[in-house]
């Protein structure tokens, strides 16, 4: 028996390492999966891995900026797989590597839509069907830039920071309801989205700038996408009951104390 038989999950940004890891780890723990990106068909690798496991998961489209298409993602978990127990919210984009003065706006403003506004939607969409469940977990992907701040990141510093109030705000909403909001804050990860803040930190050179962030690291490098999905398996879980609101590092010793 899997901690996640019978359950379901939705898992948005489910094409990148963070969100394929978690779908893959979720799935076998028993977990039948919607998951969603950009393009549906992005995601269809990770889906077939996770049918080898012998789950359902079925992929979506979906623009996490745009309220109609998480609620198409939430209907499509209730009436093909019975309803929705666990929500990810793991959808993120970087943005780009520039100063207060030279951040261009409709990057920032395209920031804050993914990071902030799809959180929010996620949440707004997911609750009614956790509550036809009679309760659930919903886990919000943050980071140590939601705890610290760099001013060439101010876009995603913001987002972050952003995504840890609406972690609170909807945790005090909702755990009467028997609905557990948590977030997780990752230090650096090996993937796609930090080989692009390497490249734009360091131009010809970002084996420099992984060299240096890692050895700011404690335990002395990047995280894999397999152990942040590891804790996010863990919130979601029955063995995480009686976690609720709370803001999780897992970042090697990267942020201090």
């Amino acid at each position: 028996m899997g901690r996640y038989d019978g359950k379901v999950a939705l898992i948005t940004g489910a094409a990148g390492g963070i969100g394929g890891a978690s779908a893959l780890r979720l799935a076998s723990e028993g977990a039948n999966l919607v998951l969603t990106d950009l393009a549906a068909a992005s995601v269809e690798p990770v889906a077939e891995k996770a049918r080898g496991q012998g789950v359902q998961a079925l992929t979506l489209a979906v623009d996490v900026s745009r309220e109609e298409d998480l609620r198409n993602a939430v209907s499509l978990a209730e009436e093909k797989l019975g309803g929705l127990d666990l929500l990810v919210n793991n959808a993120g984009i970087e943005g780009v590597v520039a100063s207060f003065e030279d951040y261009p706006l409709e990057v920032f403003d395209q920031v804050m839509a993914v990071n902030v506004r799809g959180v929010f939607l996620g949440i707004r969409c997911a609750v009614p069907a956790l509550r036809r469940r009679g309760g659930g977990a919903i886990v919000n992907l943050s980071s140590v830039a939601g705890l610290t701040g760099a001013g060439p990141l101010s876009a995603y510093n913001a987002s972050k920071h952003a995504v840890i109030g609406l972690t609170r705000a909807a945790a005090s909403g909702y755990g009467g309801e028997g609905i557990r909001v948590n977030a997780v804050c990752p230090s650096p990860v090996e993937t796609r989205m930090m080989r692009s803040l390497e490249q734009g930190m360091g131009g010809e050179q970002p084996e420099l700038v992984k060299k240096g962030i890692a050895e700011s690291i404690p335990l002395g490098r990047y995280a894999e996408p397999e152990e942040i999905a590891g804790l996010i398996a863990f919130l979601g879980s029955a063995d995480a009951a009686f976690i609720h609101g709370s803001i999780y590092t897992i970042d090697g010793g990267m942020t201090p104390i």
